[in-house]
């Protein structure tokens, strides 16, 4: 069994531990990483979440990922391939090979154009500017982990119709603006 879906309060440190990563990951990958964002539920201040960073590093794009691999297989990472969802590379840091204390994250590569990091900075951004849609997903994530508590699949499935339509009234509002 894998490990059990638990949300907590907001932890205004998730910004601190997500720079410390940032910095790191920066040093490594120099100027094949465009940009480093923090995305995910840690990212959006107020909001419930699982303790666990979600970090795109941005890259202008796919021809740049075999660099994007070397470099993050010397700070200790391991490529996972796109996991099924296309535009975004995972990694994870190889926990027993290497000497960092690693604050728990998701590490993805996404270049510049994929509509995976679109999607990703969209909800980011909606939600940190829509309270009540921020305090509708916080009790919604709350009641599927109770639900759910020990099946991360099953939990991630029930909040995509959630974070569809909120992606979908984004995306929306972006087209609308003047």
């Amino acid at each position: 069994m894998g490990r059990p879906v638990i949300i907590v309060d907001y932890d205004p440190a998730w910004p601190a531990r997500f720079e410390e990563v940032r910095r790191q990951l920066a040093r490594a990958l120099g100027d094949v990483a465009l940009r480093i964002e923090h995305v995910g539920s840690t990212s959006v201040p107020g909001l419930a979440a699982k303790p666990i960073l979600d970090i795109d590093v941005v890259i202008e794009s796919a021809q740049q990922l075999a660099v994007a691999v070397a470099r993050l297989a010397a700070l200790g990472y391991e490529h996972q391939g796109d996991r099924g969802v296309v535009g975004r590379e995972a990694f994870r840091p190889r926990e027993a090979t290497s000497p960092r204390t690693w604050p728990p994250h998701h590490l993805y590569v996404c270049a510049r154009d994929s509509s995976e990091l679109r999607r990703h900075l969209a909800f980011r951004d909606w939600l940190r500017g829509h309270v009540e849609d921020r305090r509708r997903y916080a009790a919604l994530k709350r009641e599927l982990a109770r639900r759910y508590r020990d099946d991360r699949d099953a939990y991630s499935e029930a909040k995509s119709d959630f974070v569809e339509g909120v992606s979908a009234k984004a995306s929306e509002k972006k087209e609308t603006r003047p």
